[in-house]
Formats: C-alpha cells, sequence, structure tokens
C-alpha cells in the first residue's frame, strides 16, 4: 500500500501534534424532522442549484448512525473530531433551546470523551435557520446578534465537554458564494450584497467571541477560515496587481479584520453600495483575541489584469494536475500561503483544520485503492511539515473528510471521505487512504 511518510524529525510525529477528520452538520447529518428548515434546505428544492438535484434530506444518515461513526472514528486512531452544530436543530422558533437536538450533541460529545478523543466544534457551517434568512439572513445586522445568542444558549449547555470552538467556518464561502454570485446558499446575487454579508458575519464571530471567552473559557476558541492562495499568471505588474487585488478580496479580507482591525486597503476603491456599513466599535469586536486559527485549503488560482471595465482582476482556469472536483493540485502553494500568513499576522497556534481531495474512487473486490488521494495527503501533509520548519506554529491537521458527503452545490457526485459511503444501503468502507492515514498516525513517537 502507498504510504504517507514525513521526515523522522518532524513536529508533526510528536504526540503533541493533533490529527483528526473532519465533518459538517448539514452534509452528513440527515434527520431533517427534528430540526428546523436552514437555507440549504430551501436552496436544495430550487430548480438547478445542486448539480445532481439531491437534498440533505438524509445524507449519511448520521443523525441516526452517529454510534456507529464514532467507532469509524476510534479505528481511525484519530486524535481529534471536528465537527459542526446544526443551529436550526438546537434553537427553536422563538430562540430558545430544542431539548431534543441538544441531547443529541450532548450525547455525542460525551461518547467521544469517553473515548479520548477530542472535540473540535465550529458553531457555523453554513446551515442558517431559514426564518432568519426570511428576516434577511446576513444582509440583516440584527442576526449577528442572534448568532450570539445562539451560541451563549448551547455553549452553557455542553459545559466543559468542548476542547475547542470555532465560532465560522469558511466565511468567505457564506458571503461570497452565498451572497454576491449565489452558487451556494441562500443563493442571493449581487456585488452590493457579498461585503455587508461578510462584514455581519464578521461582526457575529466577534460577538461570539465574547460569549465563548465568559461561558467556555477553558476551551480553545479561533475562527476557521478559508484560503485560496492568488498567483499572477506572469510577472508583469499588472498581473501582480491583479493577484493582489484577488488576495485581498478573497482571502484577506477575512483576516485583516480579525488580526488587525482593518480592512484590505482596497476597501477604498470599491464603490459606495458595494462596501459595508460598519458601526462605530464594529471592528474591535471583530478583533477579539484568538487562542487559535483554523486555516482550510484545497488549491490555488491564477490571476490576469482585469479584461472587463469595473472589475480589479480576472480569475483563470485551474491549471492541471488536478482533483475530481477541477481544482489544481499544488500543495507548494499550502506552504507558502502558512509562512505568508506568519510574517503578515502576529498568529496565534493555527490548525489545519481542513485538507483533502475530491478523486473519481473505484471499489474492486471491495477496495478503493484510492492512490490518488493518498499522494495528495502525503504532499500536502509534507508542506505543512515544510511550513513549520520555516517557523509557523502548526498544531494540528484535519483530513477533509471522514466520510463522503454531501459535497453542496455538487450534491453525491464528488467524494472526499477518507471512507466511502454507499448512499442506498449508507454501508462505510475505510478506504486505502483512510488506511494510510491511520498508518502514519501510528508511526507518531510516544
Amino acid at each position: 500500500m502507498t504510504v504517507i511518510k514525513l521526515p523522522l524529525n518532524s513536529k508533526m510525529l510528536s504526540p503533541k501534534f493533533t490529527f483528526g477528520v473532519a465533518t459538517a452538520s448539514f452534509q452528513i447529518e440527515g434527520g431533517i424532522d427534528d430540526r428546523l428548515p436552514c437555507i440549504w434546505d430551501t436552496f436544495c428544492a430550487k430548480e438547478g442549484t445542486v448539480v445532481d438535484n439531491s437534498d440533505g434530506k438524509v445524507a449519511c444518515d448520521h443523525y441516526n448512525l452517529w454510534q456507529q461513526d464514532v467507532e469509524l472514528i476510534e479505528s481511525l486512531s484519530v486524535d481529534a473530531y471536528r465537527l459542526s452544530i446544526s443551529w436550526p436543530r438546537v434553537i427553536t422558533l422563538d430562540g430558545q433551546l430544542n431539548p431534543k437536538g441538544v441531547k443529541f450533541y450532548t450525547d455525542l460529545l460525551d461518547t467521544l470523551n469517553a473515548k479520548g478523543i477530542k472535540t473540535f466544534v465550529t458553531l457555523y457551517h453554513w446551515d442558517l435557520p431559514q426564518h432568519l434568512e426570511d428576516q434577511g439572513g446576513w444582509l440583516n445586522r440584527e442576526t449577528a446578534y442572534k448568532y450570539a445568542e445562539y451560541v451563549d444558549l448551547i455553549t452553557k449547555a455542553f459545559g466543559t465537554r468542548v476542547h475547542s470552538y470555532a465560532t465560522f467556518n469558511e466565511p468567505f464561502c457564506s458571503a461570497f458564494l452565498g451572497y454576491e454570485i449565489g452558487v451556494h446558499a441562500p443563493g442571493v446575487v449581487g456585488k452590493e450584497f457579498g461585503r455587508k454579508a461578510a462584514h455581519h458575519i464578521l461582526l457575529a464571530h466577534g460577538l461570539g467571541m465574547k460569549v465563548l471567552q465568559k461561558n467556555s473559557p477553558d476551551s480553545m476558541n479561533g475562527i476557521v477560515l478559508n484560503f485560496t492562495p492568488c498567483y499572477p499568471s506572469t510577472d508583469s505588474p499588472e498581473d501582480k496587481l491583479a493577484a493582489d487585488y484577488a488576495d485581498q478580496y478573497i482571502n484577506q479580507w477575512y483576516c485583516k479584520p480579525i488580526f488587525d482591525a482593518a480592512y484590505p486597503a482596497m476597501i477604498d476603491e470599491l464603490p459606495d453600495n458595494c462596501k459595508p456599513v460598519i458601526l462605530d466599535g464594529d471592528m474591535e469586536i471583530i478583533a477579539q483575541p484568538l487562542d487559535f486559527l483554523g486555516v482550510n485549503y484545497y488549491t490555488r488560482l491564477t490571476y490576469t489584469a482585469p479584461t472587463e471595465v469595473g472589475e480589479f482582476y480576472t480569475e483563470l482556469e485551474h491549471l492541471y494536475p488536478r482533483t475530481d472536483i477541477g481544482w489544481e493540485i499544488y500543495p507548494k502553494a499550502l506552504t507558502e500561503l502558512l509562512v505568508s500568513l506568519n510574517k503578515l499576522y502576529k498568529l496565534p497556534p493555527v490548525y489545519i483544520a481542513e485538507n483533502g481531495a475530491a478523486m473519481p474512487d473505484k471499489v474492486e473486490n471491495g477496495v478503493i485503492n484510492d492512490l490518488d488521494r493518498i499522494d495528495y495527503y502525503n504532499t500536502h501533509l509534507n508542506a505543512v511539515n515544510d511550513a513549520i520548519e520555516q517557523g509557523v506554529n502548526v498544531q494540528g491537521y484535519f483530513a477533509w473528510s471522514l466520510m463522503d458527503n454531501f459535497e453542496w452545490a455538487e450534491g453525491y457526485l464528488k467524494r472526499f471521505g477518507i471512507v466511502r459511503v454507499d448512499y442506498v444501503t449508507q454501508e462505510r468502507t475505510i478506504k486505502n487512504s483512510g488506511h494510510a492515514y491511520k498508518a502514519l498516525i501510528s508511526q507518531r513517537q510516544k
């Protein structure tokens, strides 16, 4: 079997380094009859939004099969499990706790803790309750305060069960994909909306961090941001400027406010109707100190000078080689990203909260020999190690994903899991990438 191999002196082979697997509530749970509708339920019901016309009604049926899935997680020898809480499962229409939904998660957390598996809980992974979207969603400033109320209630209910909280997963995706270009829920389209939604999400993050500091001071609290490093297509000044603008708009927009209490300089060049409404004190709320930064990385993109009037850059097609979802495989960008962030900001400990690849898996005699995915993990884990050797304080790595699941607008067509899911029988099968990941973890110094 192809293996994942790190240098023998790698800090990632220390028992202090955390290896985990990650999932998200809407992508795996199903169980929609026991929760309120969310924006992804509504989005999936619209024609043409999801490639295979599927939805999250059943997904991986984790809501019913969670005990089996915990055994699966334990069998992989990981230190930690990153999961997300479904806001519409634990909060009622009138803003109170839903006891049945809370019990689902407390039972899950208690079982994981009993097995010595550290719990990394994401409080928002895109499944906004639909009734809040009906009131404007993330375009409504009040949603940030509704979020803080939710965080207050659920963290009190969880008590000391959680090792680490992330306020949000990938605000870029919620704001840009959901409220600017409309390819994710809730499907709102308009440049005038994206930055406004982003600001309210970042405000909610800051408010949420304040709640976590009060209710759960002993957990490790932070946020998970996704980064797509932006490279110029050529060395021309025009292409370099375009890549810089893209980096500000896609990456630094969500990072700089948290660390520097300010938006990137290009905010001054945006049309007034595309700028967020920033009230006195907002940036100070957003810039709460973090115990950790979660970094999600999958690919990079290249840019040229804009070809359309009014644009700041032109994004090019992904280069080759590509994964099954069409994203370039370029591990060097992960090293360069981590090193550059470490130079730009005073970073807290960093965790790679998501990294992985969709590949065209084949089942042969019950075996999934996904050598391409193993190679992806091997090169990217070594890219993380290279960043650590250059001084970046990376303390953990989570493979995305534990299992194949609902891949948002791609439906069930793209498989990211190190465990295969048969969506008809719900049978789970560990792929060779899962076995290779376990073998790497088992190599660590005792």
